[in-house]
């Protein structure tokens, strides 16, 4: 899955990731909730500020429950129990989206 988020930020807000993932802010909260893995900061105003590691993991859990049905105790055994493995996974699938993505505008341009 490939956000468009600007990806030199140190961190963004519940609100940018509602629109990037496609999904209500009270989603994200909830996951934040729910998720010991995510840790976003709180800025003075309370406000929820998400690094990037936390919207790997974000794209993580979307993808476990969103993408591959998992329930939340299913999604987060699964993390638990094989959290490196299923992020390197992840993240080459990511990879090659991005990559057939490219190749594809490559394409059409010719």
């Amino acid at each position: 899955m490939h956000l468009d988020l600007p990806p030199d930020k140190r961190y963004y807000s519940i609100g940018e990731l509602a629109k990037a993932f496609n999904v209500n802010a009270s989603l994200i909260r909830f996951w934040d909730k729910e998720f010991d893995i995510l840790q976003p900061k709180k800025n003075a105003k309370g406000n929820r500020m998400f690094t990037p590691e936390d919207v790997k993991n974000l794209q993580l859990i979307f993808h476990l429950v969103k993408e591959r049905g998992f329930t939340l105790e299913g999604a987060k055994t699964h993390l638990r129990e094989g959290q490196k493995k299923t992020l390197h996974k992840f993240e080459v699938i990511s990879k090659l989206e991005s990559i057939k993505a490219q190749l594809s505008n490559i394409k059409n341009a010719l």
